[in-house]
C-alpha cells in the first residue's frame, strides 16, 4: 500500500528542528506492508500545506500529515485541508471538553481561548482521541482518499501512529507480507574497519539488505528483511546468529539498546553499585545513566571535578600528580577513579579527564586527548583516546567511550 507523508513546520524547512517523525512513520508501516513512497516537507503557509495534500492525493490517494494542530496562529493544517477537501470546520464540543479537563488535571489553569481551535473538525472527520497531549488527530476519508492528521510532537506521533494507523494499514493490506530491520549496535569501531571485517559475511547475506549507519561513538548495523511475514523473522535470527561471533565485544545491544541501559542492567544483576568521576564530560555520563529507569538500584552519584582544586579535594589527587602529568593523564584518571570508588563506597566506578577544544590542546596533547579508567572491585583499566571532531563531539565520544570501558571489564 502506497503511503505520502506531509511534515508541516517552517521550523523544518530552516532546519532548526529535525524530522525524526518520517523515519518513524515508515519504520512502523514496514511490516504491516505500508509503503511511504514520497515524503514532503512544507512551510507553515495554508496554500502551501493544500497544495502538498492535495497532490498526494492525487498520486496515491493516502496521505499523513504531521505537524499544524496546535492552538496558534501558524497551525494551520486542519485549515489548509479542510480548503483543498471542500468541508466546512466546526467546534466539537466532546473535543473541547477534553481539552478543558486535560488544563484542569495538571494544574495548569483555565483553558487558554486559543486552544479552541485545536476542537476545530472537518465536517465528517473522525477525531483521534490523544492521550498524551492536548491535539487530537484525524481521519479524513473521502471520494479523493485517506488524509490521516496527526500531531508534530514526535511522542505524540509515534503514538498515535501505533494506535490508529498501524492497525488500519494493516486490516487494509492483510499483511502476509512483511518488510522487517534489526540493528545490531557497536561500539569502539570504526565504520570503515567495522565494514572490512564483515565484507565476506555482508555478501552472503544476498536475500537481506545490510547498512552501516555511524553516529557519535556508535556504529549500528541495520539488517533488513523482506519476505513472508512468518519468514522474516527466522532470517533475520540467521542474520544474527551469523553475525554476532564476528563483532565480538564490539556488540553491546540489539535495537533500541542503550550502552548506559547495558552498565546499569550488568551492574543490577551483580548486585553492584557505581559512581562516577567526570571533568571533561561534565556530568554527560552521569546523565546517560539516570535516563535509564531504575538506575538508583545501581548508581549511587558523582562528581563533577573540572578544576585541578576540585579533583584535588573532592577526589583526594595528589597535587605532585597533577604537577607532573598535568591533569590530563592516565595517573590521574586512575586517581580519580579510585577516589571517587572510596568516597562512594562502591564496587564500580568510572573516571574521564581530557581536553575538548576548541582550546588547549598541545603537541603532546592535541584537542580531543581523553583519558578514561574504570574500576571493579578493586580493579582499575585506564585508557587514552584521541577522539576526533568538535566540543560537543569530544564530550559525547568520550562519556560513551568510557561507559564501554567499563562494560568490557564486566
Amino acid at each position: 500500500m502506497d503511503i505520502e507523508f506531509v511534515a508541516v513546520g517552517t521550523e523544518l524547512l530552516l532546519g532548526f528542528t529535525h524530522d525524526t517523525n518520517a523515519r518513524d512513520l515508515a519504520r512502523a508501516l514496514a511490516p504491516v506492508e505500508g509503503r511511504v513512497v514520497r515524503r514532503a516537507t512544507v512551510s507553515d503557509e495554508r496554500r502551501a500545506i493544500a497544495d502538498a495534500v492535495g497532490q498526494a492525493l492525487d498520486r496515491t490517494g493516502f496521505v499523513v500529515t504531521s505537524g499544524g494542530l496546535g492552538p496558534t496562529s501558524d497551525d494551520l493544517t486542519r485549515d489548509a485541508v479542510a480548503d483543498e477537501l471542500g468541508l466546512a470546520l466546526k467546534v466539537e464540543q466532546t473535543v473541547l471538553d477534553d481539552i478543558a479537563a486535560r488544563f484542569a488535571q495538571f494544574q495548569t489553569g483555565p483553558m487558554p481561548a486559543s486552544n479552541r481551535k485545536q476542537a476545530e473538525v472537518p465536517d465528517g472527520a473522525e477525531v483521534l482521541s490523544n492521550a498524551h497531549g492536548s491535539a487530537p488527530g484525524l481521519w479524513i476519508e473521502g471520494d479523493r482518499g485517506t488524509v490521516v492528521l496527526l500531531p508534530g510532537v514526535p511522542s505524540e506521533f509515534r503514538a498515535l501512529t501505533g494506535e490508529y494507523l498501524v492497525p488500519r494499514v494493516r486490516l487494509r493490506t492483510g499483511a502476509g507480507h512483511s518488510v522487517q530491520s534489526r540493528t545490531l549496535r557497536t561500539t569502539g569501531i570504526s565504520e570503515s574497519a567495522l565494514a572490512d571485517r564483515l565484507a565476506e559475511h555482508v555478501a552472503s547475506l544476498d536475500d537481506l539488505e545490510v547498512a552501516f549507519l555511524p553516529s557519535l561513538g556508535t556504529v549500528d548495523i541495520r539488517v533488513t528483511a523482506n519476505g513472508e511475514e512468518d519468514a522474516v523473522g527466522r532470517m533475520l535470527d540467521a542474520a544474527e546468529n551469523l553475525l554476532r561471533p564476528i563483532l565480538g565485544n564490539h556488540l553491546y545491544g540489539v535495537n533500541d539498546d542503550d550502552l548506559a541501559a547495558k552498565v546499569v542492567e550488568m551492574l543490577r544483576q551483580r548486585r553492584a553499585r557505581l559512581a562516577v568521576a567526570e571533568s571533561c564530560t561534565g556530568g554527560l555520563i552521569a546523565a546517560r545513566l539516570t535516563e535509564v529507569a531504575g538506575a538508583s538500584d545501581t548508581f549511587l552519584g558523582g562528581i563533577v571535578s573540572y578544576a585541578n582544586e576540585a579533583k584535588m579535594r573532592d577526589l583526594g589527587v595528589a597535587e605532585d600528580l597533577i604537577e607532573r602529568g598535568g591533569a590530563v593523564s592516565e595517573e590521574v584518571a586512575q586517581a580519580m577513579v579510585r577516589g571517587v570508588t572510596d568516597r562512594f563506597g562502591v564496587e564500580a566506578g568510572i573516571a574521564v579527564t581530557g581536553i575538548a577544544g576548541p582550546a588547549g590542546g598541545t603537541s603532546e596533547k592535541p584537542i580531543g586527548t581523553v583519558c578514561m579508567a574504570a574500576a571493579w572491585r578493586g580493579d582499575v583499566q585506564v585508557v587514552t583516546r584521541h577522539v576526533p571532531g568538535s566540543r560537543h563531539d569530544v564530550r559525547r565520544r568520550a562519556a560513551q567511550a568510557a561507559l564501554d570501558l567499563l562494560r568490557r571489564m564486566l
